[in-house]
């Protein structure tokens, strides 16, 4: 991204955005809300237009791109997997494939190869959204958006309202699936421990504006203000647990 800016309903959302991302990197993409994070995100697939700058993937302007065949070589997962509800779980996941024309074989073929891929079981494959876990359908909702091999990956909040556990263990397979495919991601996240832990690049957006940019522990190690305002909420949440705790006991 080169001079991107963005208002929405005359509002600015993003200010001057210069980015860089080099193949192959896992960016967490961390700030407060409205940011700018999932505009962000949804400008490299031209789901909304820049009004000033440029974006480019690997050198190709996005502007000069059809959205569509654009759309089909990026993954994108949403919080709670955006599934629709009368598809079954295979139907979810081979949507993509489906828009491109793809025999029904080959696409439950590809469905049931993703749903090995994301550890879901297969006989989940004929069940519908309402009946699975928050769990299984984020699971859903990362197989669809690995479901034509994309290079480029964008994940808004896509574990954001599961338990820690679940979480953890979703955001292990993912960074196990995105070194294993060579994968671009931006993982836009709330939890700073995944930031700090799994990704290569910590992004830090404040109010529409690059504030931090870096490895995870050179933007920890100097943090700016609005790094440390999204770290004391979870510290002082943690403080009050504790000594609740310890009155109890």
């Amino acid at each position: 991204m080169d001079g991107v800016t963005l208002a929405l309903g005359g509002r600015p959302v993003l200010r001057g955005i210069d980015l860089a991302i080099p193949p192959g990197a896992l960016v967490a993409l961390v700030g407060g809300s409205g940011a700018g994070k999932t505009s962000l995100l949804r400008l490299v697939n031209r789901m909304v237009q820049p009004d000033t700058g440029t974006i480019r993937i690997d050198g190709v302007d996005v502007a000069g791109r059809d959205k569509e065949s654009l759309r089909r070589g990026i993954g994108y997962a949403v919080q709670g997997g955006g599934l629709f509800p009368h598809w079954t779980v295979a139907d979810n996941i081979a949507a993509v494939p489906w828009l491109m024309g793809w025999d029904k074989a080959r696409r439950l073929a590809r469905a049931a190869e993703l749903m090995e891929m994301v550890d879901l079981p297969v006989h989940l494959a004929d069940r519908f959204p309402g009946a699975l876990s928050g769990g299984q359908a984020s699971r859903v909702g990362l197989a669809r958006a690995l479901a034509v091999s994309p290079r480029l990956l964008l994940l808004d909040e896509p574990f954001g309202a599961l338990d820690p556990e679940t979480r953890t263990a979703l955001a292990d397979r993912l960074v196990a699936l995105h070194r294993a495919q060579g994968l671009t991601t931006i993982l836009v996240t709330h939890d700073l421990v995944d930031a700090l832990l799994r990704a290569d690049l910590m992004l830090v957006l404040d109010a529409g504006t690059i504030v931090a940019c870096g490895p995870p522990a050179q933007v920890a190690a100097n943090p700016h203000p609005a790094v440390q305002a999204l770290v004391a909420g979870p510290l002082a949440q943690a403080e009050l647990l504790h000594g609740m705790g310890a009155r109890l006991t």
